[in-house]
């Protein structure tokens, strides 16, 4: 028997066996995940999937007119030096800024009030979850004949969808308090104004970062919606005006520039999160 030829049947038989599967099916696993923690490269693979997809199909099936990514993409230095384009965006960004500043100043007065008197909590919160829940498009024509046709209208909107998730959350952030933050402030004799405003607000304030990123989300489709209704300069027109007359690709450019917004927008909360509270990110609640 040649022994050279026993050596390789043992060692194939040692790689071909049960402890030889497990670790293949465990380098297996380790390759996955490090597939998976690139999630970097799963995004943009992602992303020019979709975009791939959405070119052939439109240079396939659709009409000339309809935008496609190719399109889209030689579009957005035009449009970027558009005065009408550039005038629209700062009609909708700063209606949407000022209505955030508002309602998130209003929001968390009622929220702190809910969340810390049982009677104003019993007297509003009734109210603030119904209205809370009504769509917008539904509020918008009374809005309309309320305060015009005309910017009055669109802050008025943006006020309204911003308004509700900030006051909910911020609610649900003086409840949460801890009941011993309260015992000391108590212990130390601390004036109303020091346990509302130095001990029930800096508790809330996780919640209320993510109440104010929902309310941006909403504050974006409000001032949208109520340009689409009631026509005045805006994205929301510019969006609705270009796509009536064929222009596809500069909607999309306004689409785009609503979207990077709010990426923005979300972005800024997640780095004002990592700054003000290291310690909420550590804890791995997220905000």
């Amino acid at each position: 028997m040649n022994p050279r030829g026993s050596l390789e049947a043992a060692a194939s038989q040692a790689w071909s066996g049960p402890g030889a599967r497990g670790t293949a099916r465990r380098a297996g696993r380790w390759a996955l995940d490090r597939a998976g923690g690139s999630t970097l490269a799963l995004k943009l693979a992602g992303g020019f999937a979709l975009l791939g997809a959405w070119e052939a199909v439109v240079r396939e099936f659709a009409p000339r007119y309809v935008a496609k990514p190719s399109s889209v993409l030689t579009a957005i230095p035009q449009m970027l030096a558009d005065p009408p384009f550039l005038q629209a965006t700062w009609a909708t960004l700063s209606a949407v800024m000022e209505g955030l500043a508002i309602a998130l100043v209003a929001g968390t007065v009622v929220g702190l009030a809910m969340g810390r008197v049982q009677l104003v909590n019993r007297f509003l919160q009734f109210y603030v979850n119904g209205l809370y829940a009504m769509p917008m498009v539904a509020i918008l024509p009374p809005f309309a004949l309320w305060f015009g046709f005309g910017g009055a209208t669109r802050l008025a909107i943006v006020i309204f969808a911003a308004f509700f998730p900030i006051a909910l959350n911020a609610s649900d952030g003086a409840r949460s308090v801890p009941p011993e933050y309260l015992e000391v402030g108590r212990a130390y004799r601390a004036r109303w104004h020091h346990v509302w405003l130095g001990i029930t607000l800096p508790a809330a304030v996780p919640y209320l970062l993510a109440g104010t990123r929902l309310a941006a989300g909403r504050a974006l489709v409000g001032a949208v919606v109520a340009e689409f209704y009631v026509s005045i300069d805006g994205l929301g027109f510019f969006i609705l005006f270009k796509t009536r007359t064929f222009h596809h690709n500069e909607a999309f450019v306004a689409v785009l520039m609503l979207a990077a917004f709010g990426v923005g927008f979300d972005a800024l909360m997640n780095a004002l999160t990592r700054r003000a509270m290291p310690w909420y990110r550590r804890e791995g609640h997220g905000a």
